[in-house]
């Protein structure tokens, strides 16, 4: 698998957020919360893919999870004056912080680029039901533990995937290629907030390339 640094240090950063306002909450040293209990993120799956924006006429076009966000956008905003060594425990300014980086990954834009088109997208399963006939919809998503063991990442790095029929063979966590197209529904859900959708052609088991 290989590595999206861009999508990775976001993730890493909401993680190191999460534990900030749990210090807050259970009084623990900012810096000895971080360095505890961050979780330690995989990278987030790629694929081989055309330049953003690149598409190919009545074809299937294979995507990174890059790709989802739109150029200029800035996971750091409203973090950048933020330095965990200044600040004390119980700090209030991490607790403010968390809460504007959550609404502003919730609110996260798309890139109008690829709405509309027939995407592949590799990603981890994240069910949203659990029916006797299978599931029908679930997030896709760019990492292990996404939504699950960390805090969901940013809401253009999450995929609402709907199935036309239940699928029996699918679990949390499973590793996957989506195919259908892109669109920029949003979806709220009790496990993250979703800035795309696929209405899913296939999905299919996911398997790197052999080096």
């Amino acid at each position: 698998m290989k590595q999206v640094t861009r999508s990775w240090q976001a993730c890493l950063q909401l993680a190191v957020l999460a534990a900030l306002g749990t210090s807050a909450a259970q009084g623990q040293s900012i810096r000895d919360t971080v360095r505890e209990t961050v979780p330690q993120v995989q990278p987030a799956l790629s694929a081989d893919a055309p330049p953003p924006g690149a598409s190919v006429s009545g074809a299937t076009r294979t995507i990174g999870w890059e790709q989802l966000i739109p150029a200029g956008w800035d996971p750091y905003k409203d973090l950048k004056a933020l330095n965990l060594d200044t600040l004390k425990d119980n700090d209030p300014k991490a607790e403010e912080a968390l809460k504007k980086m959550r609404q502003m990954w919730d609110n996260a834009p798309i890139n109008p680029l690829i709405l509309g088109q027939s995407v592949r997208l590799p990603g981890y399963v994240v069910p949203l039901e659990d029916l006797a006939a299978g599931i029908k919809e679930f997030l896709l998503v760019p990492y292990f533990g996404a939504c699950v063991h960390s805090p969901p990442p940013p809401a253009n790095q999450i995929v609402h995937v709907l199935l036309d029929k239940p699928a029996k063979n699918l679990r949390l966590m499973d590793v996957v290629w989506v195919s259908g197209p892109m669109s920029g529904t949003k979806t709220d859900s009790h496990m993250g907030v979703a800035s795309y959708r696929i209405d899913a052609k296939a999905v299919t088991p996911y398997q790197d390339k052999k080096r």
